[in-house]
C-alpha cells in the first residue's frame, strides 16, 4: 500500500483552491453515484470513477476511503486495478444509455438541436465504452 500512497501523493495538486474544488466535485460525484444506485437512469460507476479521479488529485485520505469502502469500493476497484470493466457492466451501461437518452430526447425535449445533441452524446459515450478494455465474465 505504501507504493500506491506515494504514487497518489506525488499526483496531488499544489493549489489549495484547485484541491478544494476537486474535493467538492468528488463529493458531489459520490452523492450522484449513490443516487444512481437507486435511480436506474443515473450512472453510478462513472460518477464514482470521477470521484476517485478527483480524490486522487486532491486527497489521499478521501481516495483511500472511497476505494476501500465496503459498498462503493467494489464498484470501482476492478477498473482502477485492471483498467477494464466487466462485460455485464458494459452491456448494462450501453443498454441504459440507449433507453434513457432517446426517451429523454423524444419524450421531454422539443428543440430539434437538443434532440440531436442528446443522441450524439449517447453515441459518443457508447463509442467510449466500447473502446474500454473488458474483463472476461467470471465463471463460478
Amino acid at each position: 500500500m505504501a507504493d500506491k500512497r506515494g504514487e497518489i501523493s506525488s499526483k496531488l495538486v499544489r493549489s489549495d483552491l484547485l484541491r478544494w474544488l476537486l474535493i467538492v466535485c468528488g463529493w458531489l460525484a459520490i452523492a450522484g453515484g449513490i443516487v444512481g444506485i437507486f435511480l436506474p437512469l443515473m450512472p453510478t460507476v462513472p460518477l464514482l470513477l470521477l470521484a476517485a479521479a478527483c480524490f486522487a488529485r486532491s486527497s489521499e485520505r478521501f481516495h483511500t476511503w472511497l476505494v476501500e469502502h465496503d459498498h462503493l469500493g467494489p464498484l470501482i476497484r476492478d477498473y482502477l486495478k485492471n483498467g477494464a470493466i466487466p462485460v455485464r457492466a458494459k452491456r448494462m451501461a450501453i443498454g441504459m444509455i440507449w433507453i434513457s437518452f432517446p426517451a429523454s430526447a423524444f419524450l421531454f425535449v422539443q428543440a430539434l438541436w437538443l434532440r440531436v445533441l442528446l443522441i450524439a452524446i449517447a453515441a459518443g459515450v457508447t463509442l467510449y465504452l466500447l473502446k474500454l478494455p473488458t474483463m472476461p465474465e467470471e465463471r463460478g
